[in-house]
């Protein structure tokens, strides 16, 4: 195996099958990435068994040489070490060759470097999907799609499903819902080009947050595709797998009310502003709580108290009130998430009561939904 490459190239490529390595990887090899280069161009594998990432960098682009191949080949080099190596290069040209034994030797300018690998045989295969269960969204709608639902899951795995965010594909929807049992994030989403079966999966969180630092800011479609254990996405020359949770997930339809006591209409980058200046005394507290009171004006208090520090009051306005006056307390980091996922739009907060879950959506739009657990403090 020999080809050089041009290192920027080789770079943009790595960082992003990085992402899959683990050092703590049960499976030795999996400490390393695997290359593969011929003609075509090379691909780069790298895996820790729940996420494998594979990029391919073509030996030509736009007219531009990127690879020149002498040899086709195979060979896995430790992650840490070559990833290190090819960052601290002197040139941006490389050289890459595989001798005898494995030995591998990375040349540019007048540095070399000389690498033991091990054998590409050895590295688990992709897992294999088929194309049954497939479609296509823009890269903007999904990273949105992910930071709008993706920080709700749990990170407690005595429930390992709720580490996961469900999606499911039914009549043309993509409705995605993560909770952590205590707050609940939904996001629905019409698809233009819907398989015709309904199903559903559970994607762990730590994927599509991954997933989400590869995606980039292009609007290109990402082709998605489900299997009974593993999902893949389709970027550009990215393939990104992921394992799927096993399990069944909860039914969270019966937990979002179908009637409410107290309607309140107010801009969510305000309301965000106001929470986060209340939470700065309720920080040492073990829930970070915040009070809320509407007392049927059109305007509401924010408020926190915390017998050691102090406490803070601070009036918002609203655009309207409609309903019963009420006092309810929440935990501000989960409010605060959710307006943050609803990125400062006119917002409508639904309450049914003191101690039962309210919901928070776009006043213009009902794609995003936002649902918290009240705390008990009065």
């Amino acid at each position: 195996m020999k080809f050089e490459i041009a290192r920027d190239r080789l770079l943009d490529g790595l960082s992003d099958v990085m992402k899959a390595v683990s050092s703590k990887a049960a499976i030795p090899i999996l400490t390393g990435i695997k290359l593969d280069v011929d003609e075509e161009g090379l691909h780069l594998t790298g895996s820790d068994s729940d996420i494998t990432i594979q990029t391919f960098i073509p030996a030509e682009e736009n007219g531009e040489q990127l690879i020149r191949t002498s040899q086709s080949g195979s060979i896995v080099l430790q992650a840490k070490y070559f990833n290190e190596i090819v960052r601290k290069l002197p040139t941006n040209d490389i050289e890459i060759e595989v001798s005898g034994h494995l030995q591998t030797h990375i040349r540019s300018g007048k540095s070399e470097f000389h690498l033991i690998g091990s054998d590409a045989e050895d590295y688990p295969q992709l897992p294999e999907i088929d194309d049954d269960r497939h479609f296509a969204i823009p890269a903007d709608l999904l990273k949105s799609i992910i930071r709008e639902t993706v920080f709700a899951v749990s990170a407690s795995e005595s429930r390992p499903i709720l580490t996961g965010v469900h999606w499911q594909v039914q009549e043309g929807e993509l409705v995605c819902v993560a909770t952590d049992s205590h707050r609940l994030a939904r996001r629905k989403t019409r698809l233009e080009n819907a398989p015709e079966d309904d199903y559903s999966v559970v994607i762990p969180g730590k994927s599509l947050q991954e997933l989400n630092k590869i995606l980039g800011d292009s609007n290109e479609p990402v082709g998605i595709t489900m299997s009974n254990k593993q999902v893949l996405f389709r970027a550009g020359h990215v393939l990104f797998y992921s394992r799927l949770l096993e399990g069944n997930y909860p039914d969270t339809s019966r937990l979002i009310p179908s009637e409410y006591k107290t309607d309140i209409y107010v801009n969510g980058k305000t309301l965000l502003q106001s929470i986060d200046r209340a939470s700065l005394l309720a920080r040492e507290e073990r829930n970070n709580v915040v009070r809320f009171t509407a007392d049927g004006s059109n305007v509401v208090e924010i408020s926190s108290n915390s017998p050691e520090i102090g406490k803070v009051e601070e009036q918002v306005e609203t655009a309207s009130v409609e309903g019963e006056e009420l006092k309810i307390s929440f935990s501000a980091k989960y409010m605060m998430d959710a307006l943050r996922a609803i990125e400062g739009q006119d917002i409508v907060i639904r309450f049914t009561g003191a101690m039962r879950p309210f919901i928070l959506k776009s006043a213009e739009d009902d794609t995003l939904l936002q649902l918290i657990l009240p705390v008990r403090t009065y």
